[in-house]
This record gives C-alpha cells, structure tokens and sequence, in this order.
C-alpha cells in the first residue's frame, strides 16, 4: 500500500464526516489542474518520503461547506492537513511504514497532477487533484565484512531465556495527555463544560503507559476515524520489562 491508497481511505471518511452534506470522494479521471486552483503541500520523510500535493477547484472555497462564517480556505487546509497526518497514521497501522509530516502548507499548484478525485454532490462534482511525489526510501546499510554476521535487532527473547514464556500475555496500555495535581474542593466543584488545564504543551509527546511505567512516547494520529500513536522514541527493553513485571 503507497501513501496515496492511504491517503485515499482516510480522506473519504473524513471529507463525509467533516464537509456539510456528506458529498462523496471519489476516483476520477485525470485532468489538468483548474485555473485558479488552490493547493496545499505536505513534505514528508520517513519509510515514504516526499512531497504531496492537493490541488482544490477555487468554488469549493466559495461553498459553506466547513460551516457558516467560516474561513473556508483556513479551514480547508486544517482538514487536508489532518488527512496527510491519518495518512501516516493508517500507513503504519497497515504496512509498518512510519513517515513524517515535516512541514504542511498552502503552495503553488502543480502542473503535472498523476492522481484525480471528484467530490461530488447530488448533480454537482469538483475536481480534487494529487500531485503525489512520494517515494519509498531505500534502506542504507553499512557493508559487512565477509565471513562476519549481519547485525540484527535484538529479539526480547535475547534478554531473558525464559521470556517467550509471557510473550503472550495480554497487557492493558493507554496513553497519557499529562495530569495535574488539584485540591478535593476543585475536583468537587467541576462540572460541565468546566475546562482542566493539564502540565503538557500541545506540541509536547504523550506517554504510552503499561502498568505505571512509560515505555514509550509518541504523536496523537487519526486511523480511520480513531485515535492511535505515532511512536517516536521508546523505553530501554530492559526498563519496559520492568513495567511489565509491576504487574505480576
């Protein structure tokens, strides 16, 4: 599966859920990007690398399909962003592939389009165009010598002979935003639509957590409409051994 095939199932739950009326995203034949057309550009790095284009007919921006009084071109550009990021999401979640999104912004159409979509409703269809310049980056490994074993990653069966043992026990994870530290009194006065500040910046990596030990952190992504990580570092296998044996 490439970037663009993930790129296409998310987008069409997504356009369903987020555009008013439900209009329908569908493949369409190739055409020449439309005069005036409006894209967005996302750069990418990771197992696939690149750039991906979108391209949106002008007369979308002109429909109030993000809602009354919003800015649609504002607007346009959060939902495409939050397509490439589920992208990504639905492409590990799938294929093992991990990419990035490095940079997400308006650009200039492309000429050379190599992907179409109409987004049709009822008896009306705009065209929605992909410049998909997305690549699967060549894995580099440094030569071995002759007669010496290739290296590989260490199996958690390495790390104790008895752990294939537990391999498969189930273990509850979650993940967490961040936490604060708050008085009884506060926490008997909430109510509904009462907002708690938490000790995390948005932009700061969440915690997935197993028993009460942190084994990894990572990027809150969209997979087909649910909330998933994306890893970015993990703990030592030693110390995630560790949050597993809290348990027991």
């Amino acid at each position: 599966m490439s970037f663009l095939e993930s790129w296409t199932r998310v987008a069409v739950e997504l356009f369903a859920q987020a555009l008013a009326g439900e209009p329908e995203l569908a493949a369409d034949a190739l055409k020449p990007a439309p005069e005036g057309a409006v894209a967005y550009a996302a750069v990418l790095s990771g197992d696939e690398e690149g750039r991906f284009t979108v391209m949106l007919d002008a007369g979308l921006l002109e429909l109030p399909l993000l809602g009354e009084g919003v800015n649609q071109r504002a607007a346009w550009g959060e939902l495409l962003r939050e397509t490439v990021d589920a992208a990504a999401g639905d492409l590990l979640a799938r294929e093992g592939k991990k990419c990035r999104v490095e940079s997400f912004m308006q650009a200039t159409p492309q000429s050379d389009p190599n992907a179409g979509f109409a987004l049709k409703a009822g008896e009306r269809a705009w065209p929605i165009l992909i410049a998909d310049e997305m690549r699967e980056r060549m894995a580099s490994r440094p030569p071995t010598r002759p007669g010496t074993p290739a290296a590989t990653e260490a199996a958690p069966a390495a790390l104790n002979p008895g752990l294939a043992l537990i391999l498969d026990v189930e273990l509850e994870a979650s993940l967490r935003f961040g936490s604060r530290e708050m008085p009884l009194s506060e926490i008997l006065e909430l109510g509904p639509g009462d907002v708690v500040q938490l000790d995390r910046h948005v932009a700061d990596p969440v915690d997935l957590i197993v028993g009460d030990k942190i084994v990894a952190r990572g990027e809150v992504v969209l997979v087909n409409g649910n909330f998933g990580l994306r890893v970015t570092e993990v703990a030592e296998p030693r110390r995630r051994l560790e949050s597993i044996r809290c348990l027991f």
